[in-house]
């Protein structure tokens, strides 16, 4: 199988030769980091340890141009509304037709970012437009649906765009909601401000017939998950979460195979020592990958703390449970 086919399999509960390996990429500190404690320079981590490429595309969806002052009035709207024109040519990749092109004889994974989620979308980059948003939603939580609803409608209308030159894998939502104590709104918020704004660029997806819906969210979202699942999501990529409270175990025993998962390996342990990765492994990753529609990997990117050894050792284990050779020695 090929990385794509090998996708689409495991995530429809299939039986794929072997579950997708991503890698979330290695920047330029990490590899200096591992080179002073004895990676060879010329030395390729591509080589070593393969993985399945992963593409996005990832439409401009920020004001165009760029706002010095976000809008927190209704007033205001009509400047917001033309500020995130679907038409605008700037929103779409560079290279655009040859990109699409390209894409139609792949065999990697393609995967389109629709949404950036509601604090990103009410202009959320730092702590005062927060404390703004913040007020807003407590205070006119109408005027934050209806800047909600102006960006849904802009992210349907750049799906509509990307899915009619191609065909995607997957649809990604990023939304930080959440801290490590849960949500940061509740329940019912979200869902009347946030899943309520999200149904044009569902009738879009389904229209053009996307199976895999993704939540991605950071830190300790679970609250949210029934009304995610509700709404249309059906697959969950949950990084640097409280890992004892998004416990992918747990998630998989309440709500089954509705529920996809991708990530659920601790960041953390490989932080430690390799009897702690290989517990965090080897207690979690063969009974998802059991129950199918799981794809194992580490819930956050890795950073230059990671020790060197310690990832050569969390590669090799994840590939030899993931090709069923769990129990063989495991020493890098």
């Amino acid at each position: 199988m090929n990385s794509r086919e090998r996708f689409r399999e495991t995530m429809r509960y299939g039986v794929p030769d072997r579950v997708p390996c991503f890698e979330e990429g290695i920047r330029g500190e990490v590899l200096a980091a591992w080179r002073r404690q004895g990676l060879k320079r010329d030395s390729d981590l591509r080589q070593m340890f393969p993985y399945d490429r992963l593409e996005e595309i990832e439409p401009d969806l920020e004001p165009l141009p760029r706002f010095r002052h976000w809008p927190t009035s209704r007033p205001s709207l009509d400047s917001l509304r033309k500020h995130l024109d679907p038409a605008d040519a700037r929103r779409l990749p560079g290279n655009w037709h040859r990109k699409v092109r390209a894409w139609k004889d792949r065999d990697h994974v393609l995967m389109l970012r629709v949404h950036r989620g509601l604090f990103l979308s009410m202009g959320v980059g730092g702590w005062r437009r927060f404390d703004e948003v913040a007020s807003l939603l407590m205070e006119d939580p109408g005027f934050c649906l209806d800047v909600m609803r102006i960006q849904g409608r802009l992210a349907a209308e750049m799906a509509e765009r990307v899915l009619r030159d191609v065909e995607i894998d997957a649809a990604l939502f990023v939304e930080p909601i959440a801290d490590n104590h849960g949500p940061l709104i509740s329940p019912k918020m979200y869902q009347e401000l946030v899943m309520v704004s999200y149904e044009p660029i569902f009738e879009v997806l389904h229209h053009h017939g996307v199976e895999i819906i993704i939540f991605l969210s950071f830190a300790n979202p679970r609250l949210l998950l029934p009304v995610v699942l509700e709404g249309g999501f059906n697959c969950l990529w949950a990084y640097e979460t409280d890992i004892r409270e998004m416990d992918y175990r747990d998630l998989r025993r309440e709500f089954g195979r509705d529920l996809r998962l991708i990530g659920g390996i601790d960041l953390d342990a490989l932080r430690h020592d390799k009897e702690t990765i290989r517990r965090e492994m080897e207690e979690k990753v063969p009974a998802l990958l059991a129950d199918g529609g799981y794809i194992p990997l580490v819930d956050g990117r890795v950073r230059e703390d990671i020790p060197f050894e310690n990832y050569v050792y969390y590669r090799r284990l994840l590939d030899r449970l993931t090709s069923g050779r769990a129990h063989v020695e495991t020493e890098a």
